[in-house]
């Protein structure tokens, strides 16, 4: 093969004679595995036939020496040899004699198999002792020769893949053609799916793989797999060459048998040496083959041998020359490989030595300073020719934006609002403020400590966003201002990597990655590899789409989890775009969580300007603007791009088709002006009602191939399969709903059609499974099996129904059957703020819920009829809306309480975005117009109520709905005068059971003075919540005597409050009044041990209590001496929430504790963080625990417990992390003892101050994991390890079934420990809440 003509990267990948090749090659190897059964049954079989004929063993008493010279006289000792030539069908002189140990015969079959097996090399022959380790050559030579074989499979079948064998591994070029490939794969089926093995399950799945290998297209390189497959053919083939190659140095090397070599010989032929040099030509011209360098080696370490045997065989006589000038040819050829090859190899080594060392190039070698130079301006180049401007119009040609153009607004959110969403946890405290968003003016603002409260810079940042919020738009704008260092990130990183995940295939590798969507072709893959490894730190990744990437990219130990749980690349930063809930949590916990939020108003402003310049109609600006206003809808799909940028072109059109009201309509109304324009240019006239009919059909077809994709999780369609179906495309693109492109991927290239967006692939989707329903069944249709599936849908969902009424039907007929099935089984209360551990099936059951149920709202939005309000009514007993006023939620809402046609169970309505108090009011009195009377209403409102009058208007709204269960007012500003207006109100709402005025601190004393007015107005209440709103003695003193006429109060939050023990005094004579208390927080409110005194008598009254915290209070031993002896030993038995945190305690206290404990057999929480408590007392506090019906007079430090058997399965959170005088020989104790805690879901043992734990305690822990099966969170703050017992605790952590959150210090950990464990937290402050 010429140079020119020798195959590249490139060349392999699309070239099919010679994927052909390979697949030819791999069903092969399939045959070697297909007939493992059965020749193994056959020597097993034949070995028992010749055990009958009593051959014996003196078989190792030969003297003939037929393994130095097979031609030579039998001896006596010859029965077996004898016996064995009578089932050789062959040439007697080709017995495979030397294959085999003769004194084995009588005892092991495969012995007697290798005798008619072609002759092996030695080495080869003694390794093989079964089919796994034979070549499928070496079985079919022992089928075909062995007379007492052919019963088991078609001789003639076999015979024919021997030939097939030789071609594949004699071919010259590597390649079959058509026809070829397709006579050799049905011969090789043909063989494993002879009759006589129809029962062989190894060769039934032989006979699957070469079908399948026949009937599948082959992408080579497509994934790791492929990559793979290849290298396993070519080994086969090298090992084929090579084990020639070693038969005859063995019979050059045996003097004995020289000459018959010399004349028998048929090895040394040119088919053989042109294939040895097509062979390391490819080798040579493909670096990623370079896996094979060894096996290519191997063969030219024979070589030495052909030079070592050269002058003796000058001697020999006749025909000696001949085969001499044989001998020299394969030395020259052997020769000329070395050559190659060692060439190859040293370019190889000298690039990795400077890979590895920065060191300068010697010769012409490229070094790495310089490739890495080159790679980075291929990446730029690169990226200004694909990046830098975009036609977001396919229609427009002339609309052609820049990327500096592009503007959004961006929102952190808070880690706090991320763990409620993530994990449910139940409100144990209260004692932190809501934290709210913050708004970013870029991503450089992460970087900011003060910002993210992150000690370190942020090694994954996750930015959702709904569809067309411009992720992709944002994050190729981020690509290409970091390749020029013009951002934080940018000047951080020197490679900066932008992958499109919807391109990504199963089993691609990240440098594959790179190749394909980075750079130039000629940049190879070993290089990217060799450059990212070395430069690990300074590689940023940009990933592109999550929520499009195949589910089978997705699944565990595919690149994309390895690369995001840092498994892979661990030291490098990975910034990913994806919309919500698409599932990225479930691989990375974000060290940074964006929100993208679209255009703000400026921006909306500034973009109308710039479209209507394009198309030269600059005065539609103000005009759109100006509409916008008053349309709210509007204003909140515009700050969405993709929407905007629909509006603007409707606005050009027909300013009568922009205000729908409806996703669904806004499209509509597009496709409408698309088919329009288009009939305009063509001439065609356009219908007054509908689409032209030759439009209509090609844009159902489009719609159907829409669906398709959409359900296989892509965004494009590929052009020949599309052209398959006899879709228009012409028109199509003509119409500009898609676009013609060549697919960016290198590896995968294909001409394809693009939808403008995702939403318009959608919305097509949509309309067309609107038109199908009619016949079809919905669930077939889509799949719809599960809620989740639903969620996967939901925005194709809401198009269907939007387009059709009878399909809006269908949808939610299908929605009721699920609800019912999954979540209707849902209680009101469930949904109230839990103050003890929640059932996690049923915390997942509330979050599926709530979010079922907004779903349900976008599509009534979408479609507002009586017929479809009836169907959400059935779906959903339980309506439950957090939003802003402005939302397409809310408005269905409003429809929904405008045309209620039944009550539901319940209205849970939260209104928060920063929505005005204004706007929050105007939006309630449109809901309640009329007085609903049955209505049990929970709301919770946003805004600044500081104004009386905004107050007044709210409180006739509260008339219309006399049955308000719960209010929230939490962070709204009351002023006095507005609180004096709303107690007015309130004796409108007599059955009110729950009010909330956390942070209102302008309240103060004179607020509960005026609270007192109305508390007998509301007998009901149930859940008094007055945190931080700046009480003290004196308010709680004149708040009292009212509050006992609240006699079914279950709940009393007065946290953060100053009312001291004058305050307590007045709040304890109460208390005997509530015996359905059931939660009690009164931390931080300034109770000392004489408080706890006054406190005690009065909590004993409270037998119904379930949670008390008192924590932040500096009660002392004595405090808590008081409680645990007088009141939990005898009469809070019911306790299942106890919150001690930060209340001074120390080992004395806990012994008090302890002998209380036994009492509380109910318990579920803990909580004694931050107090003074030394070893002693928490190992005796952990033992208790642990056993706590049969330790009620446990001594402090009785070690005799640690072995008891007995478990505590109760107990569900344990928290006793950052006290002062705990040791790490404390903690070690501890770790023996947990695993009698199994129902531990969190568990917090953090040291108070770099406390170190031993290998041995850590590996306690490791071992003790395991055993608490359900835990979810782990807190090991301020400790520090060895490296050995740190990746023990590590790893059985990130084995670990539900345990996804392993809190660590991050000076802790220790040097040159492995991090990347994606359940591992590192924190850099204080202690987290």
């Amino acid at each position: 093969m010429d140079k020119e003509d020798r195959m590249s990267l490139t060349d392999r990948f699309n070239n099919p004679e010679y994927k052909n090749w390979l697949r030819v090659g791999l069903a092969l190897l399939a045959i070697r595995h297909g007939l493992s059964n059965v020749t193994l049954q056959a020597a097993k079989d034949l070995h028992a036939e010749l055990l009958k004929a009593e051959l014996g063993n003196s078989i190792g008493k030969c003297t003939c020496n037929h393994k130095s010279n097979p031609k030579s006289e039998e001896c006596e000792h010859c029965a077996w040899r004898r016996e064995l030539k009578k089932h050789y069908d062959g040439d007697a002189d080709r017995i495979g004699w030397t294959n085999c140990t003769p004194s084995k015969w009588s005892k092991e079959p495969w012995e007697v198999a290798k005798v008619f097996m072609l002759k092996m090399p030695k080495s080869q022959a003694a390794e093989n002792t079964g089919p796994e380790k034979s070549d499928p050559s070496a079985l079919l030579n022992f089928l075909i020769h062995c007379t007492y074989c052919h019963k088991y499979v078609n001789i003639k079948s076999a015979q024919r893949v021997i030939e097939i064998r030789n071609q594949a591994m004699h071919s010259l070029d590597l390649t079959f053609d058509r026809d070829t490939f397709n006579n050799h794969m049905e011969k090789l089926r043909s063989l494993v799916c002879d009759p006589k093995l129809a029962s062989d399950p190894a060769a039934q799945k032989a006979a699957k793989e070469i079908t399948k290998l026949k009937k599948e297209e082959f992408h080579l390189g497509a994934n790791k797999a492929c990559m793979d497959a290849e290298v396993r053919v070519l080994k086969d083939v090298m090992s084929e060459h090579k084990k020639q190659l070693q038969l005859y140095r063995e019979e050059l090397e045996d003097h004995g048998t020289r000459l018959d070599a010399l004349e028998h010989s048929t090895l040394l032929k040119e088919e053989m040496l042109k294939t040895v040099a097509v062979l390391s030509d490819i080798v040579n011209n493909n670096p990623d083959l370079q896996c094979l360098k060894d096996q290519v080696l191997g063969l030219l370490e024979l070589s030495t041998t052909v030079q070592q045997h050269e002058d003796r065989l000058g001697k020999a006589e006749g025909d000696i020359a001949k085969v001499k000038g044989d001998i020299t040819e394969v030395k020259g050829a052997v020769s000329q490989l070395e050559e190659m090859v060692a060439d190859q190899g040293a370019q190889i080594e000298v690039n990795t030595q400077k890979l590895q060392q920065l060191e300068a190039p010697s010769g012409s070698t490229i070094s790495l300073l310089v490739l890495v130079d080159v790679f980075k301006k291929s990446v730029k180049k690169y990226y200004e020719l694909k990046l830098s401007h975009f036609k977001p119009l396919i229609w427009n040609e002339n609309f052609t934006l820049t990327l500096s153009d592009i503007f959004t607004q961006l929102e952190l959110v808070p880690k706090c609002e991320k763990r409620l969403k993530t994990s449910g946890e139940h409100n144990r405290s209260g004692s932190m403020g809501e934290e709210q968003r913050k708004k970013l003016k870029s991503l450089d603002d992460l970087f900011n400590p003060d910002v993210t409260g992150l000690s370190t810079a942020p090694r994954c940042i996750l930015i959702e966003g709904e569809a067309g919020g411009g992720k992709t738009t944002f994050l190729s704008k981020e690509a290409l201002d970091g390749i020029s260092q013009k951002t934080e990130l940018g000047i951080r990183h020197d490679f900066v990597l932008l992958i499109r995940l919807r391109e990504l295939r199963q089993g691609e590798t990240i440098e594959e990655m790179v190749w394909d969507q980075c750079v130039p072709e000629s940049i190879n893959v070993q290089s990217i590899r060799a450059i990212l490894q070395r430069n690990e730190s300074r590689v940023l990744f940009l990933l592109d789409g999550y929520d499009e990437l195949r589910p089978e990219a997705r699944a565990a130990g595919q690149t994309i989890p390895k690369l995001l749980s840092g498994k892979l690349f661990p030291n490098s930063t990975i910034v990913i775009t994806s919309r919500p809930s698409a599932g990225v949590q479930q691989h990375t916990r974000p060290d940074c969580h964006v929100h993208i939020m679209g255009f703000s108003s400026e921006h909306v402003e500034k973009y109308m300007k710039q479209y209507f310049t394009v198309v030269k109609k600059q005065k539609l600006t103000m005009t759109l603007a100006e509409h916008v206003k008053y349309d709210r809808l509007l204003n909140t799909l515009i700050q969405t791009p993709i929407f905007l940028l629909f509006v603007c072109v409707l606005w050009e059109e027909d300013q009568e088709m922009v205000s729908t009201g409806t996703m669904t309509g806004l499209y509509d109304n597009l496709l409408k002006c698309l088919v329009r324009k288009h009939c305009k240019r063509e001439g065609v006239d356009m219908p007054t009602e509908g689409l032209p009919t030759e439009v209509t059909e090609p844009l159902l077809q489009l719609g159907k191939l829409a669906l398709e994709a959409l359900l296989r999780n892509e965004t494009l369609l590929d052009l020949t399969e599309v052209e398959k179906v006899k879709v228009n495309c012409e028109l199509l693109l003509k119409l500009g709903l898609v676009s013609l492109e060549v697919s960016s991927s290198k590896l995968h290239p294909r001409k394809q059609l693009n939808f403008s967006h995702k939403t318009m692939q959608e919305f097509l989707a949509g309309r067309y499974v609107a038109h199908v329903l009619v016949t079809k069944d919905i669930v077939e249709l889509l799949q719809l099996t599960s809620i989740t599936k639903v969620f996967e849908l939901s925005h194709l969902l809401q198009f269907t129904c939007g387009c059709d009424s009878r399909a809006a039907q269908a949808v939610m007929e299908e929605l009721i059957k699920l609800s019912s099935r999954e979540v209707t089984h849902l209680k009101p209360e469930q949904f109230e703020m839990s103050h003890v551990p929640m059932d996690p099936d049923v915390r997942k059951s509330c979050q599926v819920y709530e979010r079922f149920a907004h779903l349900c709202l976008t599509i009534l939005s979408e479609r507002p009829e009586a017929e479809l309000l009836q169907a959400i009514c059935q779906a959903l007993p339980i309506v439950m809306l957090h939003t802003s006023t402005n939302s397409r939620e809310a408005k269905a809402l409003k429809y929904y309480m405008q045309n209620l046609p039944n009550l539901p169970d319940r209205l849970i309505l939260g209104i928060y975005g920063g929505t005005d108090s204004r706007d929050t009011v105007q939006y309630l009195q449109q809901c309640f117009t009329t007085s609903l009377p049955g209505l049990r209403l929970d709301l919770r409102l946003s805004g600044q109520f500081d104004s009386p009058d905004e107050t007044a208007r709210l409180v006739s709204v509260l008339k219309n709905v006399p049955g308000l269960r719960a209010l929230d007012l939490s962070g709204t500003n009351l002023s006095l005068s507005s609180l004096q207006q709303l107690v007015q109100g309130f004796r409108h709402t007599p059955l009110l059971e729950e009010l909330d005025l956390y942070m209102n601190p302008d309240l103060g004393d004179s607020g509960m003075e005026v609270l007192q007015v109305w508390l007998s107005s509301v007998p009901y209440l149930a859940i008094h919540r007055l945190r931080f709103v700046n009480m003290t003695a004196v308010g709680m003193s004149s708040l009292a005597p009212y509050i006992r006429h609240l006699l079914g109060l279950r709940q009393l939050i007065i946290q953060g409050n100053n009312i001291g023990v004058t305050g307590l005094k007045s709040l304890s004579t109460i208390f005997p009044i509530f015996t359905a208390m059931q939660v009690l927080v009164l931390e931080r409110i300034g109770i000392s041990p004489t408080g706890m005194r006054t406190l005690v008598p009065a909590l004993c009254q409270l037998t119904r209590l379930i949670k008390l915290d008192i924590s932040d209070n500096a009660i002392g031993d004595p405090g808590l001496k008081c409680i645990c002896l007088a009141a939990i030993c005898h009469r809070l038995t019911a306790m299942k929430v106890l919150l001690l945190s930060e209340t001074g305690i120390s080992d004395k206290g806990i012994s008090y504790l302890i002998k209380a404990l036994p009492h509380l057999v109910q318990l579920q929480v803990l909580d004694v963080r931050w107090n003074r408590i030394g070893d002693s007392g928490i190992v005796s506090l952990v033992q208790t625990l642990c056993q706590p019906s049969s330790l009620e007079h446990n001594p402090l430090g009785d070690k005799s417990l640690t072995t008891a058997p007995h478990c505590n399965t109760t107990l569900i959170e344990l928290d006793i992390g950052g006290n002062s005088a705990v040791t790490g020989a404390g903690l070690g104790r501890v770790t023996q003892l947990i695993s009698s805690l199994p129902a531990l879901t969190r568990l917090d043992m953090s040291g108070p101050r770099d406390v170190h734990l031993s290998d041995t305690a850590a590996m306690a822990l490791a071992e003790a994991l395991p055993r608490l099966p359900a835990l979810e969170r782990l807190d090991l703050l301020h400790i520090s390890m060895e490296p050995a017992g740190f990746q023990a605790v590590v790893q059985a952590a990130e084995e670990h079934p539900t345990l996804d959150r392993l809190l660590y210090s991050r000076h802790g950990v220790p040097e040159g420990a492995d991090t990347t464990a994606s359940c591992l937290a590192l924190h850099g402050s204080e202690f987290p809440t």
